[in-house]
């Protein structure tokens, strides 16, 4: 499953009939799929796991153990990652890709299978886009519970812009226990805020499911104006079509650290870390929950101003 997650800017290979899944796959990790504790604030496992040495550490950590399971509240329907103020509303977004890495060696980024073959061409493809920027926009909007990312508008923004052409036919929530709408809507909530969970369907017969599983918060110094925080994703991958082939389940990691520049200007990093998973990966066991590819990222937000009509 790592190889398949390895990012990439090459475009989606969808059409009517045939999916490359490997390529869905690798584009759909540089969103990172998307990036806290509950309403009540920090506190889970994950959190307390990956703050003994502070999330942000793990942008330069030379191995990586994958987090913990959140323990979120099942009870009120709210629970997500939730971001500073100053990061409310739309931004313009340079994201480039300054490193690649496979911590565990390349076998363990050969897909399924673990092949070196398949591995060795995509970390060749992926190290290209080393340098290369990408052109973005990403949202994240001001909800009673706090500042909240906009999954739908990011999660497409995101595929078709790595893809470098619209691959995304649509993005919606599905209810979970600890995020859904009525809970949200019982505590005071909107039919608009985000959850965590997110359905895409692509413009061909594919279509991928992406579950919160971690996620953890934290301010970096005292000055209010560094945040960082992580967010374990797992997607579940799958043709829509005639086909057999199984879905391909991945597990990722997206860990970020923002930096409030003015009103106007951020600048982020982001490493995208790639696990195996146990449902697909024949190496899963030989790789104990320890990170098999790293994709670290430089962004550039400033802010877009909207025009009130």
């Amino acid at each position: 499953a790592a190889a398949v997650l390895c990012v990439q800017s090459q475009s989606l290979h969808l059409s009517s009939t045939t999916v490359d899944r490997r390529s869905v796959l690798k584009v759909a990790a540089a969103g990172g799929a998307a990036v806290a504790s509950s309403l009540g604030g920090a506190g889970s496992v994950a959190n307390a796991a990956t703050t003994q040495r502070g999330i942000a550490n793990r942008l330069d950590a030379a191995n990586l153990i994958i987090p913990p399971t959140s323990m979120g509240s099942e009870l009120n329907g709210i629970d997500n990652t939730y971001y500073p103020l100053w990061l409310a509303g739309e931004w313009d977004v340079t994201q480039t890709l300054v490193a690649a890495d496979t911590p565990l060696g390349l076998k363990y980024v050969g897909g399924p299978a673990g092949s070196e073959q398949i591995a060795a061409e995509s970390m060749k493809e992926q190290r290209r886009q080393i340098g290369v920027p990408v052109q973005l926009r990403l949202r994240w909007v001001k909800t009673k519970f706090g500042v909240a990312e906009d999954r739908l508008f990011n999660a497409r923004q995101r595929l078709n812009s790595f893809a470098g052409k619209s691959v995304v036919a649509s993005v919606e929530y599905s209810n979970v226990g600890g995020s859904n709408r009525a809970g949200v809507l019982a505590m005071g909530g909107t039919e608009d805020d985000p959850l965590q969970t997110t359905v895409v369907r692509f413009k061909g017969p594919a279509a991928q499911k992406t579950f919160l599983v971690a996620h953890g918060e934290e301010y970096v110094g005292e000055s209010g104006n560094r945040f960082a925080c992580f967010e374990l994703l797992r997607s579940i991958f799958a043709l829509t079509n005639q086909n057999t082939a199984p879905p391909v389940t991945t597990d990722t990691e997206t860990i970020w650290e923002f930096e409030h520049i003015n009103d106007d200007n951020i600048k982020a990093r982001l490493r995208i870390a790639s696990y195996l998973n146990a449902q697909s990966d024949l190496l899963y066991f030989d790789a104990r929950n320890r990170a098999v590819s790293f994709a670290d990222y430089n962004l550039d937000l400033k802010r877009v101003v909207i025009e009130q009509e």
